[in-house]
């Protein structure tokens, strides 16, 4: 096993993480690139662009155990509002409908609201995943619940779950009460309510070295918890793979898991999740406008394979959708079982 670098809590080199994953010593496992072939998907290639996802910077309120983009409130990476206006122009030239806009925390980026401003003023849907918690904070983010509604937005949340335990346990002390104030605030303008059609999604990472259970019963589980004990409405809970990469892969080794949560994904890779993985009809930005088949490629710094187009200013939509996507074993998390996206379960 190869030594680790650690800053804190994360790995602090792209290239150690991606130097891991590539590692054919643990228990003999297959490369990614030979179970696609194995099913006729090697190279993976994409299906489409609907959905154009913006990084916009890794500063965060909070700092999570499980968080694969090391988000915190020391880092620095922001993006400009000149890497903004890139972004508005690759949006604006082609003909995806959706931006999902990520961070960190995505509002705590000074241009974030001129941001969404100005994509929702080209008629295109707005995904926000806040961490509700930034809701919480003082009154310049306790008033963006008005905003969201306003324009219609999207949000998609993690809620680790509906217990205080497990999810303080996840994501720090005093965050479960902070993320329940933050739901109500959501519900009081018209979040979760099916007949506004404003969305509220939250999404569930399993609390450890082990896969999701059902989708469907966490839901049904989640949306009685959270109404009879505290009178919150939603409309989806998105499960989500905890992927083997920064924070969570230096839990998995220095704890003994790396391997045997490997082989556990592995040994559940299906088929019919391989179809639908989100990097066939997803770009994703990075906060210098680098561009990556998905936000997990952003972390381990693999950018597209494309001749010219790697930055969002050489943004070239037929070039974007003739690319081989960079696959690695961190992969095998998007593909085991019923499958992990932004989205959640993929089969």
């Amino acid at each position: 096993m190869k030594t680790l670098q650690a800053t804190g809590n994360a790995l602090s080199d792209p290239a150690i993480q991606v130097g891991i994953l590539s590692d054919n010593t643990e228990r003999g496992l297959p490369t990614f690139e030979q179970r696609l072939d194995d099913i006729g998907l090697y190279p993976l290639k994409p299906t489409a662009i609907d959905i154009f996802q913006v990084n916009v910077g890794y500063m965060c309120n909070q700092t999570c155990k499980h968080c694969h983009v090391d988000a915190g409130p020391d880092r620095k990476e922001i993006m400009t509002r000149e890497t903004m206006e890139q972004c508005l122009e690759a949006i604006r030239n082609s003909s995806i409908q959706t931006v999902d806009i990520t961070g960190g925390a995505p509002e705590m980026n000074p241009h974030f609201r001129w941001f969404v401003d100005e994509i929702v003023a080209m008629g295109r849907h707005v995904m926000v995943r806040c961490n509700l918690t930034i809701l919480t904070v003082n009154a310049k983010y306790r008033e963006l619940p008005v905003f969201y509604q306003e324009r219609g937005v999207e949000i998609v949340s993690s809620l680790p779950y509906y217990a205080a335990s497990h999810t303080d346990r996840q994501r720090g002390e005093g965050v479960f009460d902070r993320s329940i104030e933050a739901l109500k605030r959501l519900n009081e303008v018209g979040y979760g309510d099916p007949a506004t059609g404003l969305k509220l999604n939250l999404v569930y990472n399993p609390n450890g070295a082990f896969l999701p259970a059902s989708q469907f019963q966490l839901e049904r589980d989640f949306k009685k918890q959270l109404l009879e004990k505290h009178g919150i409405v939603f409309n989806q809970l998105f499960c989500i793979t905890n992927m083997p990469i920064s924070r969570f892969l230096e839990f998995l080794v220095v704890s003994g898991n790396y391997e045997a949560y490997m082989e556990k994904l592995v040994n559940a890779f299906n088929p019919s999740s391989a179809l639908g993985v989100m990097c066939r009809n997803l770009i994703s930005v990075g906060w210098d406008g680098y561009l990556y088949d998905c936000d997990f490629n952003q972390m381990l710094d693999l950018k597209v394979k494309t001749p010219s187009s790697y930055h969002v200013r050489d943004f070239n939509l037929e070039e974007l959708l003739d690319r081989e996507i960079v696959v690695n074993r961190h992969c095998y998390g998007c593909t085991a079982g019923a499958g992990s996206s932004c989205g959640g379960n993929i089969a």
